[in-house]
């Protein structure tokens, strides 16, 4: 399936690692253009090195997002450099555990790292969204839905993203703007293997008890199933699809315990 993106721009916060770098790869291989918005220097150098080194269709934008002034730095560089913006993927944070015994100030900053930068980046572009009728993808995370457990930052910022997913929705219609959620729950990435291998002195068995209450297959999402949903968000293929909470997860949240 042709999802005609070629030659249309996308901005990927944290798009060179883990399901971020899914999402940038596979908007190049759709024909697409990608500006990463990252404070990740190096990874981030090494994808474009090895994709695009002469980055005619990747190119980068570094610095903290927590801080405001990247996220219109992100999308000043993104039109100096491509001339257009036709979607966000929101998708930079981090699960930092900052749970009701870490205190106020773990909250908030929490908050800060996990959810300003998911508004700061559609302000800033949405004048250049509007005139490309473009598309934002807000990637999310069952935790918004199910609580996890120790992460009331994280919980609390994934939520909003679902909540402003539907006000911005409902907020854009009249300019032909889309706005989707992906909602990722057990995906094998760098980032999870690290917790994987670092909290459990038996990261295997571990690693085995969560593939069990994954209903199909029995096996965690792959960071590329994400990216296919997200891709496919932005696209004109759905242009049909606004204000949706999307969840290839294989059945982890709302299919019956039983199953597993």
């Amino acid at each position: 399936m042709d999802l005609e993106l070629k030659d249309k721009v996308y901005i990927v916060t944290g798009g060179s690692k883990g399901i971020g770098e899914a999402i940038t790869r596979m908007i190049l291989q759709e024909g697409g253009k990608v500006m990463i918005a990252t404070r990740s220097k190096e990874a981030t150098s090494d994808l474009i090195a090895e994709l695009d080194p002469q980055c005619n269709d990747l190119d980068a934008s570094l610095g903290d997002l927590s801080h405001l002034s990247n996220c219109e730095q992100a999308i000043s560089n993104t039109v100096s450099k491509f001339g257009r913006i036709d979607g966000v993927v929101n998708n930079a944070g981090l699960n930092d555990g900052a749970g009701l015994d870490k205190g106020p100030e773990a909250f908030r900053r929490s908050i800060e790292i996990n959810l300003h930068h998911y508004y700061d980046m559609v302000h800033y572009a949405l004048p250049h969204l509007k005139e490309t009728q473009g598309s934002i993808v807000n990637v999310s995370s069952k935790v918004a839905l199910t609580g996890q457990g120790s992460t009331s930052g994280y919980a609390a910022a994934k939520g909003a993203q679902l909540a402003l997913t539907r006000e911005w929705a409902a907020d854009l219609l009249a300019f032909g703007i889309r706005v989707n959620a992906v909602l990722p729950a057990e995906v094998m990435t760098p980032l999870y293997r690290k917790w994987l291998d670092n909290s459990f002195a038996d990261p295997a068995a571990k690693e085995a008890e969560i593939v069990q209450k994954i209903p199909l297959g029995k096996r965690m999402t792959t960071a590329d199933e994400i990216a296919a949903m997200v891709v496919f968000l932005l696209s004109p293929k759905s242009a049909h699809t606004t204000g949706q909470f999307m969840m290839p997860d294989g059945g982890y949240v709302h299919l019956d315990r039983s199953l597993t």
